[in-house]
């Protein structure tokens, strides 16, 4: 997760889908008022900060592995929030906090395994952590046509040594990763939260932050609009729909999990 660097206020006005899915998650969780809460990959802090809303008595701390994400967050610092640049891939603690929040980013991290094992680790006893992230099917349609651009003769050997930078797993696949850790309670399932984006501007703002910076960051300078241009025509040729709006497949895994 720390090989990208995304820029936070172009996210923050982005990033509504996003927004919406967590802003649901959070209305759902028992919070009675006094937590130390850790949410993983916090982007620009909105969703961070409606927590630390929530906590009066408690403390919040935000992490992302891109510093232009912190620096938009720390606009919304208080006297219980505070974010730091860290990588998730690399979480330093333990018996630390009652709830482990993450939406939206952990499709990001490669190993699952490993970042459950620092969870259950960073938890306090009877802790609880909550996911929302990226699941097999999802993005299909960008899936399907950036490995085409990837593949013109223009640009198909800038991505010789290219990395596919998402885990996004099959349900199955994912319980037996929750299985081989020591929760007393898990649950996982799946989402189907297909969109229609209501205007084409939606629907490339979504694509240029963050989804096409991984690939950017592999193309020389002269080479990157060009790229970014054909991704985002033929990304609306192929998903635009008669009312205007644009399709795109979402499709979620929810994990809660409890110490």
């Amino acid at each position: 997760m720390g090989n990208f660097e995304f820029d936070g206020q172009k996210y923050k006005a982005a990033s509504g889908l996003q927004k919406e899915w967590g802003t649901r998650i959070i209305a759902e969780l028992s919070i009675t008022g006094s937590e130390t809460i850790l949410d993983l990959g916090c982007g620009d802090g909105i969703l961070t900060k409606k927590l630390a809303n929530l906590v009066p008595e408690g403390k919040v701390l935000g992490i992302d592995a891109s510093k232009g994400m912190i620096e938009t967050a720390k606009e919304l610092e208080g006297y219980n929030l505070s974010f730091a640049v860290q990588d998730i891939n690399d979480l330093p603690f333990s018996n630390e906090f009652d709830l482990i929040f993450s939406n939206a980013a952990l499709h990001w991290v490669k190993n699952h395994e490993m970042l459950l094992h620092n969870c259950y680790r960073a938890l306090k006893s009877g802790g609880v952590i909550r996911f929302n992230f990226a699941g097999d099917g999802n993005c299909s349609n960008f899936y399907e046509i950036v490995h085409e651009v990837m593949n013109y003769p223009s640009y198909r050997t800038d991505f010789n040594d290219f990395v596919w930078p998402w885990f996004m797993p099959r349900i199955r696949e994912y319980e037996k990763l929750l299985n081989h850790q020591e929760f007393k309670e898990l649950r996982c399932w799946e989402e189907n939260a297909d969109r229609n984006f209501k205007t084409k501007d939606d629907m490339v703002k979504w694509i240029d932050q963050p989804s096409i910076v991984p690939f950017l960051e592999f193309l020389p300078k002269e080479k990157q609009s060009g790229f970014r241009d054909e991704v985002v025509n033929r990304m609306v040729d192929k998903t635009i729909q008669p009312d205007g709006t644009c399709f795109e497949t979402f499709r979620r895994i929810n994990v809660f999990a409890r110490k």
